[in-house]
């Protein structure tokens, strides 16, 4: 039970890793250039789906009070953005998205999650 609390808490960073990414969101989202295969309707879903769950049981996922409050913030705020916006092409610019994606890479700080040079994503 341990390991899959973890892998998906791995997930939801990934995804939330790829909000906090303009190239990725450009090349991936808008070009639909591989290898990867996504759009934002799919990043939303996945991220509310592991999210919301991680964040109902945040005690049996291990994160801390102040990892939980961040994560909180960040689902209320991406909530709303994601709610008004559909199309990448037409938000990706925008001081509101720039918000969102400062604030997920926030998130990833806090959770020490980063991308070593081979694009492995490390807890």
């Amino acid at each position: 039970m341990e390991i899959n609390r973890k892998q998906i808490l791995e997930s939801l960073l990934e995804t939330i890793e790829g909000i906090s990414d303009k190239e990725y969101q450009k090349r991936v989202w808008i070009r639909g250039e591989g290898p990867e295969v996504d759009d934002f309707d799919e990043t939303v879903c996945h991220f509310f789906q592991e999210g919301d769950g991680i964040i109902e049981e945040y005690k049996d996922f291990g994160l801390t009070e102040h990892q939980y409050q961040m994560l909180k913030k960040f689902r209320d705020m991406f909530e709303m953005f994601s709610a008004e916006n559909d199309f990448p092409e037409m938000f990706i610019d925008t001081p509101e998205w720039t918000r969102i994606m400062c604030m997920a890479k926030d998130v990833l700080k806090v959770f020490n999650h980063s991308k070593n040079f081979f694009g492995i994503f490390l807890i």
